[in-house]
């Protein structure tokens, strides 16, 4: 198509939409009375309706949609159908009491009426994929606007809802295998007689389709039916542009046509004289071919049947010709318009792969509902990365495992392909029939089922050159692919899928014959009638259901934040499966991500618990790592009655947040800190006191809580955050005092020289300080217990153990607080990325006149509130887990800011330092927005012209925050301004040092 087509048609499908959703929603919208859809039999009309059923929220509660088979289950022809689903609506119509007796004729319950009929009751022959279900319910390369995939129905059912706004009453009759691309405004129907639809094609592609002569007064004057470019030319049906009035199979009665036709079958015996498997009437055959203004009876009688010659088709012909014949039918020839003929496996293959491009202003694609990277065609399909898939393939409904193996140009259909290895340029499609077993059929795209030809071989040679008989194959039946009892009827999907590989390799000179010959074998006529119509549905809903899924675990690997995640509705019990099975396979990575994007995806309290979920997992894995770590120390004892360990505070330069699990775990961390005391104190304290009775007792005075413990049991429970004594049973553990498992109290007690009282406080610093305390008190409990017991250590087993330590409380903080407290200066911190977090600390040497400068520049303002009470750690890792790339930004860049400040110090350079203490502010509040608030501003602002730099202290939102002062302000000038603004208010300036 060209540009404008495109534009044009593109324009019509969004108006078609807009009266599609009308149609759904509108009481006063003009819409079809009935849409009827025609089926070759019960078998394939059970499976239109499941189709419907399946659609019921998406389609207009004004409309009554039914499903006619062809009568007796057998071939009745266009025509027969047609006069079926009159003979329905006259009943229907009746029964519904529009009609009442004596006030109207029989006939004229036409009247009125806006009547749809799709004829879809053919077998699919050339694209057997599609026999089940019929080609109307073929895939359609396009996602509608709504999200769903769309098939040729939803196509129909949206382009075809402007069309009641068009005409009065009547019936549009359309072929279920040919999509048309129209703007229906283009309409223009009088409601007499009859009018045929056509489109502008080339005459090259009209020599192979019907086409129509066009009278002088806008009639169909003749039928050209597959005609040579030749002859279309001389009976002048070519314009000047080469283009010829294409047949698209579309087609209006009028409601008089509908009551001339509906006489032929008023009573029971004349219905059957015309509707059977004998006569097989054809729609365009003998209803519009007495509607031409040429036609005669002579030549009417000698038209191609879709049955055979016979007199009973003679004489039907002979009564159609005097019902229709008064009437004649207008040419409604529509430009620009399209026409999409689903014929052939070929053509779809060829629609798929490039051809899909001509329709891209449609929002047509190659890949559709579908979890595929990569150049490979696919519709409600999932492709693993690492399946290995040759060019020019299709996925219809399939799920294509990592290793697999797939040819080039290969068409899989309703298949799970694990580890097989699958032949170029073939076609599997797996069928589940009505007695549960499965088959699965192959045979070439190029392939013609209605010809005896397999895999581009004649099927009667080779299968003599196999030794295989013609009675094998076909028994009586006409000798084509169609009817070849080929394919092994099979327990289940996969067997299925490796007997149709053996037939290709049987035919190709290896495979199994003796086993294929034992099986019970299905052609694909039979495969088609014997198949469960709910199986496939409930396939294809799986599939839907597996894509979205995938394209989540897919959307993780590709770091697509998680905000651009497709809505999934509440999980089914195949996604739920789907996860399980995930989850169990996946790393630490991709588990942590694949419940919180599949948490965030669902939303409501379903979500939340998956999102619960990844942050278990967060702090289980670290516990499980860390326990690993733990070692019982069984030559440890008590040195000494009493000892007391003091311990500054740290504050936060550079790198805060990476060493975050699970941020350090993945990227590793750089974090720059420094001790401090604080109003001249070294406010951590912890005292370990020796007593004689058999047990421990945990006292902590700043947070007024007392136990005592006799029995170990209690003391080894670990990962409750509620645990008033979690800190003091984690210091424990870590420190090998007390196994993780097993053991008797009272006889350690016994090899440690006697109970003992583990007192712990903070002194004279406000709860939620920022500045470390709580994690700074695991340090000093660690340094305690090492010096109260006698154990030697150096300064990293002091670091390594109260990192463990802190794993085991499952806090989900990170390392930084309680490594920048326990030992004094200022440290730059790094670790690599791995669960057991193994960090590195260099303390940095200042010049005497920096470490001046700094002291004298440095400057602790307290805001005078703690803290909000809000999911901090979560918002900021869930950021993180979520791929929001301003946190990834500002996380990788806060790193490099730490590096470049310590450069600045050991060079002495304060002021460059404070200018990166202020970009590092700027992308602490990418990371976390909720890390100021409009109190820190005001300070901020209050005080700007006596500062070069600020930033708060920890995570921010109350507490503490630190500035550095420009050269010659004192912190006396800070501490008047701040009374200044906020007067009696505890916002104000407090003494500390770098220690």
């Amino acid at each position: 198509m060209n540009n404008l087509t495109s534009l044009f048609l593109s324009q019509s499908y969004k108006d078609t939409w807009d009266d599609y959703n009308r149609s759904l929603t509108s009481e006063t919208f003009p819409q079809w009375d009935y849409i009827i859809l025609t089926a070759s039999d019960e078998n394939q009309a059970a499976g239109y309706r499941s189709q419907i059923e399946s659609r019921k929220d998406f389609l207009p509660s004004g409309t009554h949609f039914a499903v006619i088979p062809d009568e007796g289950n057998v071939r009745v022809g266009s025509g027969g159908a047609t006069l079926s689903v009159l003979r329905y609506i006259q009943k229907r119509e009746t029964e519904c009491r529009r009609v009442q007796e004596g006030s109207q004729a029989e006939d004229e319950v036409f009247d009125g009426l806006r009547i749809l009929v799709i004829h879809s009751g053919g077998d699919s022959k050339r694209v057997p994929a599609y026999s089940a279900l019929g080609k109307l319910f073929s895939p359609v390369p396009h996602k509608l606007p709504n999200g769903r995939s769309s098939t040729l129905f939803d196509e129909f059912l949206i382009a075809m809802s402007s069309v009641p706004s068009r005409i009065r009453e009547g019936m549009l009759l359309l072929s279920g295998d040919v999509l048309l691309l129209f703007n229906p405004l283009q309409i223009d129907f009088s409601g007499r007689g009859a009018a045929a639809i056509s489109f502008k094609e080339n005459v090259e592609t009209g020599k192979n389709h019907g086409v129509f002569l066009n009278s002088e007064d806008g009639n169909v004057k003749k039928f050209l039916h597959k005609q040579t470019v030749e002859t279309l030319r001389q009976a002048g049906a070519v314009n000047v542009n080469d283009c010829v009035d294409i047949d698209t199979g579309a087609v209006i009665f009028s409601a008089e046509v509908l009551k001339a036709l509906y006489l032929l079958i008023s009573t029971e015996e004349k219905y059957f004289r015309y509707v059977n498997d004998r006569v097989r009437l054809s729609l365009y055959g003998d209803f519009l071919y007495p509607l031409a203004e040429d036609s005669t009876l002579e030549t009417f009688f000698q038209e191609k049947p879709e049955g055979e010659f016979c007199p009973e088709l003679t004489e039907a012909r002979k009564a159609v010709w005097e019902a229709l014949r008064p009437y004649r039918m207008k040419l409604l020839r529509l430009a620009p318009a399209k026409f999409i003929h689903f014929g052939t496996t070929r053509e779809i293959l060829k629609l798929m792969n490039g051809g899909v491009e001509d329709y891209k202003e449609l929002e047509w694609s190659k890949k559709v509902n579908s979890s595929i990277t990569g150049q490979t065609a696919g519709y409600n399909s999932v492709l693993s990365d690492r399946a290995v898939v040759g060019e020019g393939c299709y996925l219809e409904d399939s799920f294509v495992h990592s290793r697999a193996v797939v040819g080039n140009g290969v068409i899989l259909s309703y298949l799970d392909i694990h580890d097989e290895v699958i032949p170029d340029h073939v076609v599997l499609h797996g069928l589940k029939q009505k007695n549960g077993k499965f088959v699965c059929r192959i045979y070439g795209v190029q392939d013609n089922p209605k010809e005896s030809v397999l895999f581009g071989m004649e099927l009667e040679k080779r299968a003599g050159e196999l030794g295989i008989s013609e009675d094998e194959l076909w028994g009586k039946r006409e000798h084509t692919l169609w009817q070849a009892e080929l394919y092994p009827e099979c327990d289940g999907i996969q067997a299925a899928v490796k007997a149709s590989l053996n037939l290709y390799e049987i035919f190709h000179n290896g495979g199994d014959l003796a086993s294929w010959r034992k099986e019970n074998r299905k052609s694909l006529c039979s495969g088609f009638h014997d198949a469960d119509a709910s199986a496939i549905i409930a396939w294809n809903k799986r599939m839907q259901e597996l894509v979205q899924m995938d394209e989540i675990a897919k959307d993780i690997r590709q770091g697509k934040p998680v905000r651009e995640v497709t809505d999934l509705e509440p999980l089914t019990k195949i996604q739920r499966e789907w996860m399980e099975k995930r989850l169990n396979r996946a790393d630490f990575s991709e588990a942590v991500r694949l419940n919180y994007y599949v948490g965030s995806a669902l939303g409501s309290r379903e979500g939340d618990k998956y999102i619960e979920d990844s942050f278990r997992t967060i702090s289980e894995q670290i516990l499980v790592s860390a326990m690993k770590n733990l070692q019982y120390n069984e030559n440890c004892r008590i040195v000494c009655e009493e000892h007391t360990v003091k311990l500054p505070l740290r504050v936060n330069w550079g790198g805060g947040w990476s060493d975050t699990p699970p941020i350090c775990c993945e990227t590793g961390g750089t974090v720059l800190n420094a001790a401090i005391s604080l109003n001249g104190e070294l406010p951590v304290e912890v005292t370990l006191v020796k007593i004689p009775e058999k047990k421990i007792v945990f006292d902590s005075r700043d947070m007024d809580v007392h136990g005592e413990f006799d029995t170990i049991e209690p003391l080894q429970r670990t990962g409750d955050p509620y645990d008033s004594f979690a800190l003091q049973k984690a210091c424990l553990l870590a420190c090998g005092i007390l196994p993780a498992q097993g053991g008797d109290l009272s006889e350690i007690l016994e090899r440690l020289g006697g109970g003992f009282e583990m007192h712990s406080e903070v002194t004279n610093v406000p709860k939620g300080s920022g500045l470390g305390t709580s994690s700074i008190l695991s340090a000093a409990c660690v340094k305690a217990v090492f010096e109260f017991m006698g154990i030697s250590y150096s300064e990293a087993d002091l670091y390594a153990h109260v990192l463990v330590m802190e794993q085991i409380m499952s806090t989900g903080g990170g390392w930084q607080d309680q490594v920048g407290g326990v030992t004094n200066g200022i440290k730059y911190i790094t670790s690599t990325p791995g669960l057991n977090q193994q960090i590195k600390v260099q303390h940095i040497e200042l010049k005497p006149e920096t470490r001046q400068e700094l002291n004298e520049r440095f400057c602790l303002i307290y805001t005078g509130q703690r803290r909000l009470a809000r999911n901090l750690l979560r918002d900021v890792v869930g950021r993180y887990v979520g791929n929001e790339p301003d946190s990834l930004f500002a996380l990788n860049e806060i790193q490099k800011v730490a590096a470049l400040m310590r450069f600045e110090l050991e060079r002495g350079n304060i002021d460059e330092f404070a200018r990166l203490l202020n970009y590092h502010w700027e992308l602490s509040q990418k990371v976390d927005a909720g890390s100021t608030n409009t109190l820190i501003d005001q300070i901020f602002l209050s005080i700007e012209d006596l500062i070069d730099a600020k930033m708060v202290c920890g995570a921010g939102g109350g507490g503490f925050l630190q500035v550095i002062l420009k050269k010659g302000v004192s912190r006396n000038q800070v501490h008047s301004r701040l009374k200044e603004v906020f007067q009696d208010n505890p916002v104000d300036v407090w003494e500390c040092e770098i220690i």
